[in-house]
């Protein structure tokens, strides 16, 4: 029987975590993910771990079907996060080099959550990871960069690699332009005329089923 809720710690771990998901959206990415898991065995896939708050609930539902989630990322922030923009956190910047690192933070939450033997953090730019790796995947989660450009090379480097039936979920989908940047919603639009369907919509979160082939 798939899993609806996270596991109580592993939930007071998110809500305490750095990062920007609300709870409604976390939960439905769980129960997405344990979907996933559970039917397909394979490892969870998730494109922009910022600081680990999202991976701690597709860690434990990764967990409990015996399974790993991947996580995709360079650890040097997105485009609003950067100095001068207004989701910048000055905590998260290396002294040495000046730049953005949210890797010591993303390790902390992993760890502190007791979930580290179920996580892969994958570090580097989503299009090269993508283009060397060759399994299959029950869930991609799309949660990177914001620009056509990143979305768009996140969406054609990794759906490719999605298992026949599996789960496609884009985080930051705002139909109303007034609401929040379009590149996710414009990607989703291309997932649906690609032949994705959509199962569930929980605020800026859509997840969509890959039609098997």
């Amino acid at each position: 029987m798939t899993t609806t809720l996270p596991a109580p710690d592993v939930l007071d771990a998110f809500r305490a975590a750095t990062g920007f998901m609300p709870e409604d959206e976390g939960l439905a990415l769980f129960a997405a993910a344990a979907q996933a898991a559970t039917a397909t065995g394979l490892p969870l896939l998730e494109i922009g771990s910022y600081c680990g708050r999202s991976t701690l609930l597709l860690a434990d539902a990764a967990r409990q079907a015996g399974t790993v989630v991947l996580t995709v990322d360079h650890h040097r922030g997105s485009e609003e996060q950067q100095p001068g923009w207004e989701y910048h956190d000055a905590s998260l910047v290396d002294p040495e080099v000046g730049l953005m690192d949210t890797l010591p933070r993303f390790r902390r939450t992993v760890h502190a959550a007791g979930l580290e033997p179920h996580v892969i953090a994958l570090v580097g730019r989503s299009p090269q990871v993508a283009a060397v790796w060759g399994g299959s995947l029950g869930l991609v989660f799309v949660d990177g960069g914001h620009t056509d450009e990143h979305a768009t090379a996140d969406y054609e480097g990794w759906v490719p690699h999605l298992a026949p039936d599996g789960l496609l979920v884009i985080h930051d989908v705002f139909p109303d332009p007034a609401d929040g940047g379009q590149a996710p919603y414009r990607v989703y639009l291309r997932a649906l005329a690609e032949g994705f369907e959509e199962i569930s919509v929980t605020g800026s979160l859509r997840v969509l089923r890959r039609r098997g082939r």
